[in-house]
């Protein structure tokens, strides 16, 4: 087991834009779909995602905060294995308008028409409680 601080995991996980977030269903299944940073992929523990206040994944996560995020890198370019990040976290939707402002960012109004004015549109704050890391033949874990 190797140790790296969060700034340290962080940096490695810098090119790394989308992430697979796992929620529970009502049914106690297990629900993944992929979800952007939007570019804002300097980790400190806290990722941010957007979406519609109807979708699944804000219901999901609504009625049960404990969430997943599992982050791949590319392969080397020396072929070893890429990064894997798998965090364990705490969801929160916010839907206040300054923090809608402070992650928005250019290219979101594809699926955002009228950016956040936009009916329904909120942000997914995921926290981690736990991050577990591995890379090679290295890996660890940091726990928040």
């Amino acid at each position: 087991m190797s140790d790296l601080t969060l700034p340290e995991l962080a940096k490695k996980m810098a090119s790394i834009d989308f992430a697979m977030l796992l929620t529970h269903t009502p049914s106690g299944d297990i629900a993944g779909r992929p979800m952007s940073n939007n570019g804002d992929v300097a980790y400190d523990g806290t990722s941010w995602f957007f979406a519609f206040e109807d979708s699944d994944v804000v219901r999901q996560s609504s009625a049960n905060p404990k969430v997943s995020l599992s982050f791949s890198g590319s392969k080397s370019l020396l072929g070893k294995p890429p990064l894997f990040v798998a965090v364990e976290g705490d969801a929160h939707i916010a839907r206040e308008r300054a923090v809608l402002e402070a992650h928005w960012v250019d290219g979101l109004d594809r699926w955002f028409e009228q950016g956040i004015d936009t009916p329904g549109i909120v942000l997914i704050r995921v926290t981690a409680r736990r991050v577990h890391w591995w890379e090679g033949e290295e890996n660890g874990e940091i726990v928040m």
